[in-house]
């Protein structure tokens, strides 16, 4: 089993910054994490992902350049460093680990879930 706790999130003005943080507890070794987020009215969709040793990334066309994933194992935590931000990325933001060494962006692949943080960007 696996827990994660996500942190970080707050309020920023538009252009600002964030570092969201997700603590993980559990059997998580050879992992894919990724971070998903969702809108109000919207569905879930997915952000970025990282393989195990952080060697592989994948990133949602919407945050490249501006959002960067990474991990320390010895820490058992991922983060999202999320740059110039917009208001358009206000929503509440996931955190995830699927047991697979699969890099897939699709929520369902992912079998372990933390509660979310709000981020709210203001213009």
């Amino acid at each position: 089993q696996v827990q994660l706790v996500e942190s970080g999130g707050g309020l920023v003005q538009a252009g600002g910054s964030l570092r969201l943080s997700c603590a993980a507890s559990g059997r998580t070794f050879g992992s894919v994490m990724g971070w998903f987020r969702q809108a109000p009215g919207k569905e879930r969709e997915f952000v970025a992902a990282i393989s195990w040793t952080g060697g592989s990334t994948n990133y949602a066309d919407s945050i490249v350049g501006r959002f960067s994933i990474s991990r320390d194992n010895t820490k058992n935590t991922m983060y999202l460093q999320m740059n110039s931000l917009k208001p358009e990325d206000t929503a509440v933001y996931y955190c995830a680990a699927d047991r697979s060494s699969l890099m897939r962006t699709v929520s369902a692949a992912y079998n372990y879930w933390g509660q979310g943080t709000q981020v709210t960007v203001s213009s």
